[in-house]
């Protein structure tokens, strides 16, 4: 598979990395350990050598499911984790509360070297911007971890212009974490221009839309009590069905190219910038094949205009994210 460099850092990963948080957590029950071993070890078969992952997933579980999988690969992959949350005290698993001071930050890179076997974190991500932390302050700890050889670059998700070049202007920023997708392109508006400004790295979560994009999911499609999406707006009974509509453009766009609606939707991100590196996630190896061959489909300038003006008239339905979540992004 090709490779890209996220932005002026010399962060060089594959063109298209892999997800891994539905594995553990989010998407209903926790996959088979080994199963999901397989399905990440035939992504470095398959080329690819960027992997991301959360301590918040499981929690726990997920980076030590990554570190137990790449661990035979040290050196040859770039493995992306993130901090800012807070275990919640009632034991349950839910980290309702952000925590972004300088000591935790120090004391979660600790935890998750261990978890992922590996002597430094590739890419330190904030999950998400904590307003009780001075972002100053946050650069600064994980220039700190750079410093000391124990991370090597440091990222952010979800987070706003403003906020981004505060960080950057402390610890340079090697990449962004954020949603972007055919289903969602508010990143377009000012977040892009100042990646590109700022010569910062886009790594797109939920490219394909959280799954609505593969064309597998319609207004019938029932979830996993533990699925994430039962409570995300854009996927009530009648959302589903309202966007069916950007689906249906996908799909036959695709069969243009004998490819799947995933695949056009990858090779669309992959078209934008060649700074944009997305992390489809699967736990399934067939899905895993489809969306690495997404990265071989190079669409002419021509194909882009014609896929932006069919779904120009398409107006999505629904919050991308229930109101209590969605006061933690674009901050």
């Amino acid at each position: 598979m090709q490779k890209r460099t996220l932005g002026n850092s010399n962060l060089e990963v594959s063109a298209l990395g892999l997800g891994c948080m539905g594995m553990s957590f989010g998407y209903g029950p926790a996959g088979e350990k080994s199963e999901m071993i397989r399905v990440i070890r035939r992504a470095v078969e398959r080329g690819v050598t960027f992997f991301d992952t959360a301590e918040v997933y499981g929690p726990f579980t997920n980076e030590e499911l990554v570190g137990e999988a790449l661990e035979p690969f040290r050196g040859e992959v770039v493995i992306a984790t993130k901090f800012g949350w807070k275990p919640g005290a009632d034991g349950s698993g839910r980290w309702s509360e952000l925590d972004s001071r300088p000591e935790h930050i120090k004391a979660v890179a600790e935890a998750s070297l261990k978890r992922l076997r590996v002597e430094a974190i590739d890419l330190f991500y904030q999950h998400r911007v904590d307003l009780e932390v001075p972002i100053e302050d946050v650069a600064g700890a994980v220039q700190d971890l750079i410093r000391e050889g124990k991370v090597k670059h440091f990222g952010l998700s979800e987070a706003g212009v403003q906020t981004i070049r505060r960080a950057h202007a402390v610890q340079p920023v090697a990449a962004l974490q954020s949603e972007y997708s055919l289903w969602y392109r508010q990143p377009e508006q000012d977040v892009l221009p100042a990646l590109e400004e700022l010569g910062i790295g886009f790594v797109p979560f939920s490219p394909l839309g959280k799954g609505f994009l593969t064309g597998t999911i319609d207004a019938n499609t029932t979830f996993a009590s533990s699925d994430f999406r039962n409570v995300v707006p854009r996927f009530s009974e009648e959302n589903r069905q309202a966007n069916q509509a950007l689906v249906d453009v996908l799909t036959r766009i695709a069969h243009g190219f004998q490819a799947t609606p995933a695949q056009i939707a990858l090779a669309w991100l992959l078209a934008q910038k060649p700074w944009i590196v997305p992390i489809p996630g699967t736990t399934k190896l067939h899905r895993l094949e489809e969306n690495v061959a997404a990265a071989d489909i190079e669409l002419t300038a021509a194909q882009l205009n014609e896929i932006n003006a069919a779904v120009e008239g398409i107006e999505v339905q629904g919050a991308r994210y229930p109101e209590s979540s969605a006061r933690l992004t674009g901050r």
